[in-house]
């Protein structure tokens, strides 16, 4: 009979007792666990480590942490080739996260280890957060926000020429149509706009054509809508496409608002759209490199909200990867197929 522990490297948002707690719910008899807290998000994620992103710890460190468990359960703990080959015992691991890029897939699967992840973990999360950038873009919030911080009562943003308008007159496109686009969708339809939606490799529902969603091309929604919102996955197809040629085909005066991945978003072509008043505005929520630099131009213009990559920050969120975790150690420890695997 297999002898099983299980290591937990958490950080200060998925909290290592979170996922204690999750797995001795999920297990009754959880085997021995022993527990480890990262600095993030107090200490930056790292990028160094060749074919690995959005991680924290050195090699050394997460092994000695690892030692000789054959369950990992962790959010940001790196797992490179080189680390494979200095633990055999580790057989299944458990990341809290929609892609486990903290983690080197191919050599993994090449070691005979399992990896599960918690695809939709803050779906939820990130669909509010992002109509909220909506609402605070549109209707001028963090503008009278920074005004009044600076002492100036911005009275002009009452003026007709100045003043923002509603969601319900207004075209929203959702790029990308995902557990979290979709979400974002199923949201707008109480502020009763047109909404189009453009993702190639979805079709929309039924239910969707009859409450008047659009499955449109992405050059037909960057035409038409009065705000973009990004959804989409960070690939080879989708890294860089919204580009000076794709800000120059969105309507004079729309706003875009970025609550997916920085790499997708060409910022300087972006900073040229907002300078030049091409575009009304921007909300920014994640960006090409973090923290971003503090002479970054798009920190200084005065169409721009910004936050620093907290959408998908929620108490939901940690509930949800940690229960999803412990179900699928669960189901490792019982023999059972797993439920997400990478």
């Amino acid at each position: 009979m297999t002898k099983h522990a299980i290591t937990i490297i958490g950080d200060h948002f998925m909290l290592p007792e979170i996922f204690r707690e999750a797995i001795d719910e999920a297990c009754g008899t959880p085997p021995p666990m022993v527990l480890h807290t990262l600095d993030w998000p107090d200490r930056p994620m790292e990028f160094g480590m060749a074919g690995l992103r959005e991680y924290q710890g050195t090699e050394d460190e997460t092994i000695e942490r690892i030692g000789e468990a054959d369950i990992l359960v962790t959010h940001l703990a790196p797992l490179s080739r080189g680390m494979f080959q200095q633990l055999p015992n580790l057989k299944f691991v458990a990341v809290s996260r929609g892609g486990p890029v903290n983690i080197d897939m191919q050599a993994a699967r090449e070691h005979g280890v399992t990896v599960v992840n918690t695809p939709g973990r803050n779906a939820s999360a990130v669909a509010e957060f992002a109509i909220g950038a909506i609402l605070a873009e549109t209707r001028m919030i963090t503008r009278g926000h920074d005004a009044l911080r600076a002492g100036e009562w911005r009275g002009d943003l009452y003026r007709a020429d100045m003043t923002g308008r509603e969601l319900s007159e207004m075209t929203v496109g959702v790029i990308g149509y995902g557990e979290i686009g979709s979400r974002v969708v199923k949201l707008l339809k109480a502020f009763g706009c047109r909404i189009l939606v453009a993702d190639p490799y979805i079709q929309i529902s039924a239910d969707d054509r009859n409450a008047g969603i659009e499955h449109v091309s992405l050059d037909t929604l960057l035409a038409e809508a009065d705000v973009v919102t990004l959804h989409a996955r960070v690939t080879p197809e989708t890294t860089g496409f919204m580009n000076a040629e794709a800000f120059a085909r969105m309507k004079p005066g729309a706003i875009f608002v970025n609550t997916a991945r920085g790499p997708m978003v060409d910022y300087e072509a972006l900073t040229e759209a907002l300078r030049g008043n091409h575009l009304r505005g921007a909300m920014l929520e994640t960006f090409a490199i973090e923290p971003v630099p503090l002479d970054w131009p798009l920190l200084k213009l005065p169409n721009v909200t910004l936050t620093p990559h907290i959408a998908g920050a929620s108490v939901k969120t940690i509930t949800i990867a940690a229960t999803r975790a412990a179900e699928e150690i669960r189901r490792y420890l019982d023999g059972e197929p797993p439920l997400n695997p990478c």
